[in-house]
C-alpha cells in the first residue's frame, strides 16, 4: 500500500486548524472539516511518518568518542570560560581512567566554595596519585583558606615541596602563609 493511499483524497488536500472551538479552514477553496476528521487526519499523518521513519538509518554512539585526556582538555576550556558545571562534567568523564581529573574536580569545587567536596577530591587525588605535589599544595591551601587544620596544612605544603622541588617557589608561598597564620595572635 502506498503512503498516499492511507489518506483519502478530500482530507489530504485540506489544511485545518481548530482555534478556540472554531474550525478554521486552510485555503478558501477548501471546506472546513470536523474535529473528528481533523484528529483522524493527524493520526494518519503521524502513523505514515512513523512508518517512513522506520527505514531511516540511526546513529547511535556506543562508546564515548573522546578519550580521557580530551575530556580533561575540554574541561579546562570550560573552566577558563567560567562554565564550571560543564567543566566538572568533563572532569567526571575523564576521572574513570585518568585519576588526575580528581585534582581538577577539587579545584572546581574550591572555586564554587564547596569546600567539603574539594577536600574529598584532593584527598582522593592524593590516594590515587601519591606523587602529585599539586594535590598536597591545594589541600594545604584549602585548609589555610578555611583557617583550619593548619598543622596538617604545613605538613602538606612541605610534602609538596619535597615531591616537586621545581615548583618550590609556589609551594613555599603556601607554606609561608600557613606559618605566618599559625604564629599570629
Amino acid at each position: 500500500m502506498e503512503k498516499d493511499e492511507l489518506l483519502d483524497t478530500p482530507y489530504k488536500e485540506r489544511m485545518i486548524l481548530k482555534i478556540n472551538s472554531e474550525t478554521v479552514p486552510g485555503p478558501a477553496s477548501y471546506p472546513a472539516c470536523s474535529s473528528r476528521q481533523l484528529l483522524l487526519t493527524l493520526c494518519l499523518l503521524l502513523f505514515t511518518a512513523f512508518l517512513s521513519s522506520c527505514s531511516l538509518p540511526r546513529i547511535i554512539f556506543l562508546d564515548d568518542p573522546l578519550d580521557p585526556e580530551e575530556h580533561l582538555n575540554l574541561g579546562v576550556t570550560y573552566e577558563k570560560s567560567g562554565e564550571l558545571d560543564n567543566a566538572l562534567r568533563e572532569y567526571e568523564k575523564a576521572s574513570g581512567k585518568l585519576p588526575l581529573a580528581y585534582l581538577y574536580m577539587g579545584n572546581i569545587y574550591f572555586l564554587k566554595h564547596e569546600y567539603n567536596e574539594a577536600e574529598a577530591y584532593y584527598r582522593k587525588t592524593i590516594r590515587e596519585c601519591p606523587k602529585n605535589a599539586d594535590a598536597y599544595n591545594n589541600l594545604a591551601w584549602l585548609y589555610f583558606s578555611r583557617n583550619e587544620n593548619l598543622d596538617e596544612a604545613e605538613l602538606l605544603a612541605l610534602k609538596a615541596i619535597e615531591l616537586d622541588p621545581a615548583k618550590k617557589e609556589n609551594y613555599s608561598d603556601t607554606l609561608t602563609k600557613i606559618r605566618e597564620r599559625k604564629h599570629s595572635p
